[in-house]
C-alpha cells in the first residue's frame, strides 16, 4: 500500500516534469534530449558486457563477411551526429 502511494507520487512528478519540459523552447528541449541520451548511453554501455567476437562473424554469409570493414565510421560519435542533424533540420 505504501509502495503504491510512492509510485503515484513519482508518476505525478513525472507528469509535471513532462508538462514543464514541453513548455520549453525547442533549443532547450534538444539540449535536454542530448543530455538524457548521453546519460542513458553511459549507463547502458557500462551495464552491457561487450559481445563482439569473431565467432559471431564467422556465422555470417561469406558475401556479408566481405563487407566487414568496408565502411569506417567518422571519428565523431554517430549518435551525436544524428542529434546534430535533427537539430539542424528542426530548428
Amino acid at each position: 500500500m505504501a509502495n503504491d502511494k510512492v509510485n503515484r507520487k513519482v508518476m505525478i512528478k513525472l507528469q509535471e516534469l513532462q508538462e514543464q519540459v514541453l513548455e520549453l523552447p525547442i533549443k532547450e528541449r534538444w539540449t535536454l534530449v542530448q543530455t538524457l541520451l548521453a546519460s542513458i548511453q553511459q549507463e547502458t554501455l557500462f551495464s552491457i558486457p561487450p559481445q563482439h567476437t569473431l565467432e559471431g562473424l564467422s556465422e555470417l554469409d561469406p558475401w556479408t563477411q566481405s563487407l566487414i570493414g568496408v565502411i569506417s565510421l567518422e571519428s565523431e560519435n554517430p549518435e551525436e551526429s544524428y542529434v546534430n542533424y535533427l537539430e539542424e533540420k528542426y530548428s
